[in-house]
C-alpha cells in the first residue's frame, strides 16, 4: 500500500470514528446546538406516547417536584386549555420517542439547568400563551435580556409565585435589587407590606409605553391612585404635568414624600435663588429656604393651584 492509499485509509478511519462517536454520544453531553437539532428531528417524527403521562410517571412519579404539576392549572385534566388535557407532559416537554428506553433521547428541559436557548424555551410557552397580554413581549426588556419564562414562573406548583399578590414582589426583586432597596427606605409605597405589587404599575411581558408601564405614561400610572393630582388646574407647575418622577422616586426614597432630593435643593434644580427675597428672617443664617418646609413654607400648592391669584402656587 503506497503512502497515498495509507493516507486515505487513515482519513476514512478518522471520519468513521467521528461519526460513530457522534451517534453514540449520550444526549447529556450534547451542546446546545446539537441538542436543539435532535429535538427538532424528534418533533418532525412526532413519536408521541400512546399512554401520555402514564409513560412519564413510570420513572418520574417519585419526584415530588414533578408530581406538583397536578396541583396547579397546568395539570388540571378537566380544563380543555390545560396541557394535561391534551398531550399531557409531552405538550411542553416534546414527544417521548425513545426517551423511556434507557433515557437515550432528550426531552425539552426548562430553567437554569437547561442547555436550550432562552428563545427556544420561551417558544414552547408562547405556543399557548399568545394572547394580547404578550403582544409586546418581543420588544420587552426581559426578552431582550434573554429572560426565560421559567426564570420567573413555576409551572410545577399549586400556585405560581409570579402570579400571587403576596409573592410577586419577591419574584421581581430577585433581579431588581436596586428597587428592592428603595422599597425599604423610610418613604415608599406600601410594597413591603404586600399592599401594592410591582405588576400594579408594570407589565413584565412588556408594553407600548416606557418602563413597561401598564398605562400610556408615567403620569397616567400615578393618576390611577393619585387622582387628586390630575387636574386640570388654573395654574400648573411644569414638572408636575410633564413627569411625576422629575421630583419623586416611585420605588422609595430617604426623603419625605419619596422626593428625589430635599427642598430647597430639589426646587433649585430648576429655580435659581438669585434675586429671590429669601432673607425674610433677620436672624443671621436663617431664611425661608432653610426653615420648616423650606420653599413650601410659601409655595404650598406645589402640584398646581386653582386660585385666581395662585400664579406663584402660594394659595
Amino acid at each position: 500500500m503506497n503512502a497515498y492509499k495509507q493516507l486515505l485509509f487513515a482519513l476514512s478511519l478518522v471520519i468513521y470514528g467521528c461519526a460513530f462517536n457522534a451517534a453514540s454520544t449520550p444526549w447529556e453531553q450534547l451542546d446546545s446546538e446539537q441538542l436543539e437539532t435532535t429535538l427538532i428531528e424528534k418533533f418532525a417524527e412526532g413519536n408521541y406516547s400512546p399512554k401520555g403521562a402514564d409513560s412519564c410517571l413510570m420513572c418520574h412519579k417519585k419526584n415530588d417536584k414533578v408530581m406538583d404539576i397536578f396541583k396547579g392549572v397546568h395539570g388540571n385534566v378537566t380544563n380543555s386549555n390545560s396541557p394535561m388535557a391534551g398531550l399531557q407532559c409531552e405538550a411542553c416537554h416534546g414527544p417521548l420517542g425513545n426517551h423511556n428506553r434507557g433515557g437515550k433521547e432528550p426531552m425539552i428541559q426548562f430553567g437554569q439547568d437547561s442547555k436550550l436557548s432562552t428563545q427556544t424555551q420561551n417558544t414552547v410557552c408562547q405556543g399557548c400563551h399568545n394572547d394580547a397580554k404578550q403582544m409586546a413581549w418581543h420588544n420587552s426588556t426581559h426578552n431582550l435580556e434573554d429572560i426565560a419564562c421559567a426564570d420567573c414562573h413555576v409551572v410545577h406548583a399549586a400556585t405560581d409565585p409570579a402570579l400571587e399578590k403576596l409573592t410577586v414582589n419577591d419574584t421581581c426583586t430577585n433581579c431588581h435589587t436596586r428597587e428592592k432597596a428603595d422599597m425599604n427606605k423610610r418613604s415608599s409605597h406600601p410594597m413591603k407590606w404586600d399592599q401594592m405589587t410591582c405588576i400594579d404599575c408594570h407589565s413584565p411581558h412588556g408594553s407600548m409605553s416606557e418602563s413597561a408601564l401598564n398605562k400610556p405614561s408615567i403620569n397616567d400610572t400615578c393618576y390611577s391612585c393619585h387622582a387628586e393630582k390630575r387636574g386640570p388646574v388654573l395654574w400648573e407647575h411644569a414638572p408636575v404635568t410633564e413627569n411625576c418622577v422629575t421630583c419623586h422616586n416611585p420605588h422609595g426614597s430617604v426623603n419625605e414624600s419619596m422626593l428625589t432630593h430635599r427642598a430647597p435643593q430639589l426646587c433649585q434644580q430648576c429655580h435659581a435663588d438669585d434675586g429671590h427675597a429669601s432673607r425674610v428672617v433677620q436672624q443671621p443664617g436663617v431664611d425661608a429656604f432653610g426653615g420648616g418646609k423650606s420653599c413650601l413654607n410659601c409655595h404650598s400648592q406645589i402640584h398646581g393651584s386653582n386660585h385666581p391669584a395662585g400664579s406663584t402656587l402660594q394659595r
